[in-house]
């Protein structure tokens, strides 16, 4: 049997394929795919048409504008995607902020004349979706045991972090997906945060990520604030927070008051719905509930002083 040739277009489906054990058959990445390291050996076929290392407001103003011109946030290298002829592509269709559209991969196939590749995209807002997700692509590859084994070692992960925490009660956590204008973690964070000792406010599991007022922030007042914007790095957050904190109507809050506000790498975990959502679990347990070695402290996560 021919082995499959991948391009993945999300770093999340290129994270699957690696605990697959299937890199090998990764042909072409997106410019987002970093992890493994390994990957960034590979040709990336996509690049941002906005600059997304500006501010979060400005970025968060030229993003809503591309959109509203039906333009992708993305441009597709469609004469590189069509000389690696891929079996399988892979991308998602939760986000438009996050990977190329199918819209967009189908618009760049049009010219293809040879046989179209299969392409799977990845829609989870829920754990369970996940694993849906996991399983499909391991199905398409031909490794179906491999994605259950796959599924069952990230299923003990959250059950190992849960066996170990027992508070006398949740910690009231808001996290924050984006900080200007605000933005609460849906999807599969409330999951996430629940696992590890917390109660989740202002954002269901399941559900898209809601945009907040400051007035809904406040009336929530967590006792834990982790702010985790998606695709931001642990020191461009900690770069950004100074004046998230200094805003009078987050100066005010208890977790700022109390010293409980804490900067997360929303790039590498958290908003990538894979393997590495384990991992997530892993750290937000570190903060809600300190065990006696923080392993994750100062590359996944940092607290924050005013």
């Amino acid at each position: 049997m021919t082995k499959p040739r991948i391009v993945s277009l999300l770093p999340a489906a290129t994270e699957i394929v690696a605990g697959l054990g299937a890199l090998d058959l990764l042909m072409g990445r997106s410019h987002a795919c970093d992890f493994p390291a390994a990957v960034q050996t590979l040709p990336a076929l996509t690049q941002p048409r906005i600059d997304p290392f500006k501010p979060g407001a400005l970025l968060d103003r030229e993003m809503r504008k591309t959109l509203e011109a039906a333009l992708s946030i993305y441009r597709i290298d469609a004469e590189a995607l069509r000389q690696l002829a891929p079996d399988l592509v892979l991308t998602q269709t939760l986000c438009a902020s996050c990977a190329v559209h199918p819209d967009d991969l189908a618009a760049a196939l049009r010219s293809w004349t040879s046989a179209k590749p299969m392409i799977i995209a990845l829609s989870a807002m829920r754990i369970d979706a996940v694993y849906a997700d996991i399983t499909d692509i391991a199905a398409a590859l031909g490794r179906r045991l491999a994605g259950e084994a796959l599924v069952t070692r990230i299923g003990a992960r959250f059950a190992g972090v849960s066996a170990r925490i027992t508070p006398e009660r949740p910690v009231r956590v808001v996290a924050l997906e984006w900080l200007e204008p605000l933005m609460a973690g849906g999807n599969w964070l409330p999951e996430l945060i629940e696992i590890a000792g917390g109660d989740p406010l202002l954002a269901q599991t399941g559900a898209h990520s809601p945009w907040l007022t400051a007035a809904a922030l406040a009336k929530a007042d967590p006792d834990t604030l982790l702010l985790m914007p998606c695709g931001f790095t642990l020191d461009r957050v900690c770069a950004e927070a100074p004046r998230f904190l200094a805003r009078p109507e987050i100066a005010v809050l208890r977790a700022v008051r109390e010293n409980r506000v804490f900067a997360l790498d929303g790039n590498a975990y958290f908003n990538r719905p894979g393997p590495r959502l384990a991992d997530s679990a892993e750290i937000l347990a570190e903060i809600l509930h300190p065990p006696d070695v923080n392993r994750f402290e100062d590359h996944a996560w940092r607290r924050l002083s005013r």
